[in-house]
C-alpha cells in the first residue's frame, strides 16, 4: 500500500491554471499507476487522467483533454496534475489514487481499480 497526499488545491478564476501534486510514501517501489479523480457536491466521482508506473504513458479523460496535463516524477514518488484554462464546471474535490498491478497500455479511470486513496484537495473556480 501507499499513503497519498494531495497539494496544490485553491481559489481561481475561469480561465486560470492550477498544478495538484500527489506525494506517495509506503510501498513506493511497488508497480503502481496514479489516477487522479474528482467529485463535486452531488455528483458521481470522475476519472480525470492516469499515469504509469514509469510516466510514460497517461490517458486523459475527453472532459479535459488539451486542458489537464498529468505526469510523474519517479525520483520524488509524486504525480502532478496541470490544469489550465480552468472552468466553474472543474470544481470539485480532486483525489489521488494508487492502481496496483496496472499495465502501462490499459490505463484506467475506473475508480474501481485504484485501491488507495489520497483525502483531497479543494479546486474552486469562479
Amino acid at each position: 500500500h501507499v499513503q497519498l497526499v494531495e497539494s496544490g488545491g485553491g481559489s481561481v478564476q475561469a480561465g486560470g491554471s492550477l498544478k495538484l501534486s500527489c506525494a506517495a510514501s509506503g510501498d513506493t517501489d511497488s508497480n503502481y499507476c496514479l489516477g487522479w479523480f474528482r467529485q463535486a457536491p452531488g455528483k458521481e466521482r470522475e476519472g480525470v487522467a492516469a499515469v504509469s508506473y514509469a510516466g510514460t504513458s497517461t490517458l486523459v479523460a475527453d472532459s479535459v483533454k488539451g486542458r489537464f496535463t498529468i505526469s510523474r516524477d519517479r525520483a520524488k514518488n509524486t504525480a502532478y496534475l496541470q490544469m489550465n484554462s480552468l472552468k466553474p464546471e472543474d470544481a470539485a474535490m480532486y483525489y489521488c489514487a494508487a492502481h496496483f498491478g496496472c499495465v502501462s497500455y490499459r490505463l484506467s479511470l475506473r475508480s474501481e481499480s485504484y485501491a488507495d486513496w489520497g483525502q483531497g484537495t479543494q479546486v474552486t473556480v469562479s
